[in-house]
């Protein structure tokens, strides 16, 4: 008797699909009539474009979140970056735990992929501490923001907007309601000298972008650093690497822009904030259209590198451009191997860090091409809205409202590609079963 195949889903296909299920999900709770202040309800094209900028954590938007949407429709919204944050598949996770379910090996080896952990044991202990480690930084930044909030919008609205921005933050979304009080699509520009709001917004960046792997590192070996795991090691120097020099490099480069005449504490606050809002947050507490040439080009890079695997943020993570680096450094040395903190980083490393940046880069300008067949444009503004998406960092220099139908598409498909992984989403189109290795004859090409 003959067996017909079964189709069955990959890890990468299932958290592919999830979340594309979720996106369409929000689409059709903001089109509701009571989503939007007019009645009316989102356009579809509205819709879509907000549902996938929110699950994706991004940060882009068609209409000003704090003016255009209702309550209802606010609280879809901060669902679908609490969502996208952490990863369906851990929302998923804490129901079947919540209903007493088992996790079976194919529930394992999805979760594994969702939140890049490293061994299928022990994986319900680590989402427990996922779930717990994010309600306790997201409530103390809830409650530092709500001091402030509270005392110019009143304490009901205040601890509103203080959980609402902390979920927004720590899950580097950057969606704002500060639209409502200080002009459509402002962010925390009205914030930018509050030391307060400003060090609470970074500090949520930058938990939430560490990643969860590292949160665990942490955690159990405390500040023994020579028992930290490599990747931890390399996350938390690249991490205070990008957030140090950022900051010095945007308070050199504003210095005779956006800084003139301000006291130094207050661009110092400012070259912080953009030092670590390009990193996947999109927040701005400055007008990004009025930043320097060399500023804009910074935030680029910023918003392109992203954060850091297995994390709330987007981008191609530092890791990628830390062994990118370290090969590069290596092989102008003639090394025979890329050695780092004591160990040793492989060949299958560079190759995996080499295929996420180019494949980023091929879609970020690719995607920029299309977008300036389609409609005129500054490309300066064209590509920033395009590394903004693909590395979901939500940062625009005002184009956003004036995208055509096809240029909306193009930032939606690089934002969800941004978010799902560009690796991913390719392997999760033409992933098919392994076929048995062939090793072509070897034939050496001139390189540089």
């Amino acid at each position: 008797m003959r067996r017909g195949k079964q189709a069955k889903l990959s890890s990468v296909q299932i958290i592919a699909l999830g979340f594309f299920i979720i996106i369409l999900t929000g689409t059709a709770l903001l089109m509701l009539p009571w989503a939007t202040r007019d009645g009316g309800g989102a356009s579809f094209s509205d819709a879509l474009f907000t549902a996938t900028s929110a699950s994706c954590v991004t940060g882009l938007v068609m209409r000003d979140t704090g003016t255009y949407w209702t309550l209802f429709g606010q609280t879809v919204i901060i669902c679908l970056i609490q969502v996208g944050g952490l990863g369906f598949m851990t929302i998923a996770t804490l129901f079947m735990l919540l209903l007493r379910r088992r996790l079976g090996l194919r529930e394992r080896e999805v979760m594994v992929s969702s939140v890049s952990y490293d061994r299928l044991g022990g994986l319900l202990p680590f989402v427990r501490s996922i779930l717990m480690g994010t309600l306790l930084v997201e409530g103390l930044g809830a409650a530092l923001l709500s001091i402030r909030f509270a005392g110019d919008f009143g304490p009901v609205r205040g601890i509103y907007y203080g959980i609402w921005h902390s979920i927004s933050a720590f899950c580097n979304a950057g969606f704002d309601l500060m639209g409502a009080h200080y002009g459509e699509f402002c962010s925390f520009t009205a914030y930018a000298a509050d030391p307060l709001v400003v060090l609470t917004v970074c500090g949520l960046i930058l938990v939430g972008g560490l990643g969860f792997l590292v949160w665990e590192d942490l955690v159990r070996k405390g500040l023994h650093w020579r028992r930290y795991r490599l990747q931890t090691k390399v996350v938390l120097v690249m991490s205070l690497l990008l957030a140090a020099g950022g900051t010095g490099l945007f308070l050199l480069l504003e210095r005779n822009n956006l800084g003139a005449g301000l006291p130094l504490g207050d661009q110092i606050l400012a070259a912080l904030f953009d030092a670590v809002t390009p990193r996947t947050a999109g927040f701005n507490s400055t007008d990004t259209a009025s930043l320097s040439a060399g500023s804009l080009l910074l935030t680029i890079i910023f918003m392109f590198i992203g954060g850091n695997p297995g994390s709330t943020a987007g981008g191609i993570k530092t890791t990628t451009i830390f062994v990118i680096l370290l090969h590069t450094f290596s092989g102008v040395r003639r090394e025979q191997s890329a050695n780092a903190f004591g160990r040793s980083i492989g060949d299958d490393a560079l190759k995996r860090a080499t295929a996420v940046l180019f494949t980023n880069l091929l879609l970020a300008l690719t995607g920029a091409v299309v977008i300036c067949l389609v409609q005129t444009l500054p490309l300066t503004d064209v590509l920033f809205e395009t590394f903004s998406a693909i590395g979901t960092a939500g940062m625009t220099t005002g184009i956003t409202r004036s995208l055509m139908p096809v240029s909306q598409a193009v930032i939606i498909f690089l934002m969800y590609c941004g978010r799902v992984g560009s690796i991913s989403f390719a392997v999760a189109l033409l992933e098919k079963r392994a076929l048995p290795p062939v090793t072509l004859p070897r034939e050496d090409i001139t390189i540089g």
